[in-house]
């Protein structure tokens, strides 16, 4: 491969994998009809050991009618190298020859790529130690009124004017966070994906949920199922390994725009006692 580099070109090995010029070249399968039960969709952005420990969990305890489909940028350190060793039918893999730079532009063009009934985030810091995604794909497929099931959950603090939120036990919740997040293709695409200014992940979750619930109407519940899932989070690097300042600086811009738009909608919270 040839590869611009500032003074000029170095010549680099081909990878024994199709490689993506960039998110726009990805399909999109937006208006096609679902093909799947349900997709599990992982950002691949560094970390080989990671990857390894993540996809090797998925692909171990997934339910056999679920693709685990995952998104290198970049192969940064071998990441994307890492990724291939897992190549097979359940694996929907994808190469981009660039680092990503943004957070919901990459999360929505791999909404639009998926054919499944249901869309799971899955952090490449989540790691399910069993059968995590079936009380999730059950809570939404037995009740037509959830939008969106996850690991865990948040509710506005209202006593904070909704400048805060706190931990949510199991059932119903406001917003579910990112780490582990099944909803429905149709609803997320109708949401819009998350918000396109939402270069980096933290609150963008809660801003997206909300979207969720108001694209499905009246009656729409997103859920955390009761009980322990067997999940277990590592070190998660988008957050510790990320510049504190640019980290608190895009966080605060998200929950600024989700305080904008939402702040006051009680008729998008879950149910108080």
């Amino acid at each position: 491969m040839v590869v611009d580099v500032a003074d000029g070109y170095v010549l680099k090995p081909k990878p024994p994998y199709d490689v993506h010029d960039s998110l726009a070249s990805l399909p999109d399968n937006s208006t096609t009809p679902d093909a799947r039960r349900a997709t599990v969709s992982v950002i691949v952005d560094g970390w080989p050991d990671d990857v390894r420990t993540c996809m090797g969990a998925l692909l171990q305890h997934v339910p056999v009618d679920v693709v685990i489909q995952a998104a290198d940028f970049g192969n940064v350190d071998g990441a994307g190298d890492a990724l291939h060793e897992f190549a097979g039918d359940r694996l929907d893999e994808l190469h981009l020859a660039n680092p990503m730079t943004n957070w919901a532009a990459a999360r929505n063009a791999l909404l639009r790529a998926d054919v499944g009934r249901i869309h799971l985030w899955c952090e490449l810091s989540t790691v399910v130690t069993g059968d995590a995604l079936t009380p999730l794909l059950d809570a939404i497929e037995s009740d037509d009124s959830v939008v969106a099931a996850g690991w865990r959950g948040v509710n506005v603090d209202l006593d904070e004017e909704w400048r805060s939120v706190t931990e949510a036990p199991p059932g119903d919740v406001d917003a579910i966070l990112g780490y582990l997040l099944a909803f429905r293709r149709a609803t997320g695409l109708a949401a819009g994906g998350p918000h396109a200014k939402a270069r980096y992940y933290r609150n963008a979750d809660i801003e997206f949920s909300f979207a969720l619930r108001e694209a499905a109407g009246s009656g729409a519940r997103l859920v955390v199922p009761a009980g322990d899932l067997p999940v277990r989070q590592d070190r998660h690097h988008g957050y510790h390994d990320t510049d504190p300042a640019y980290r608190d600086k895009e966080s605060v811009k998200t929950y600024n725009r989700f305080l904008a738009r939402f702040r006051g909608r009680t008729d998008l919270l879950a149910p108080r006692a």
